[in-house]
């Protein structure tokens, strides 16, 4: 069975949490879209472009993920993508809740696309994209949670 999965969020940035997942991701379907929101709602530190770049430039050694950017319903934009399920990371017990709520949402909106949740490796389970800009923006070191492209946009 051939199944094309999206894994979403802002992204902003890209951190080794969200790389360990798509890993994972890419293992089990046959195409990861990943697929970077708009949010203006997050007000974002970088813009969409930049994020779907930073994202390429991460992810370029995966043969079968590729990333997009998107301002719509989620549950749309997977349809728009012939994909058959969304990809959620769970880092801790205290995502469960929320992600649990989405993924209800979702499959009342559209009940043919299945929601699963993947967890990444143990050393990155306490990253998240906030902190890290809140790192990067006081000076400190940000090596262990982004890729070296990542770190260089943080720090210009």
């Amino acid at each position: 069975m051939k199944i094309k999965a999206v894994y979403p969020g802002t992204f902003d940035p890209i951190t080794n949490g969200h790389w360990d997942i798509i890993k994972r991701a890419a293992k089990l379907f046959e195409q990861v879209i990943v697929a970077v929101a708009a949010n203006p709602s997050k007000a974002p530190r970088f813009s969409l472009e930049k994020r779907v770049e930073l994202a390429k430039a991460v992810l370029r050694d995966f043969d079968n993920v590729i990333v997009r950017g998107f301002n719509c319903l989620l549950i749309d934009f997977t349809k728009q993508n012939n994909a058959q399920v969304i990809i959620r990371g769970l880092r801790a017990v205290s995502d469960f809740e929320y992600e649990f709520q989405l993924a209800g949402m979702n499959r009342n909106l559209n009940p043919e696309i299945e929601t699963i949740f993947l967890t990444p490796a143990t050393e990155y389970t306490y990253i998240s994209s906030s902190l890290v800009r809140e790192i990067a923006a006081l000076g400190g070191p940000i090596d262990d949670f982004v890729s070296p492209i990542v770190r260089v946009a943080l720090t210009q």
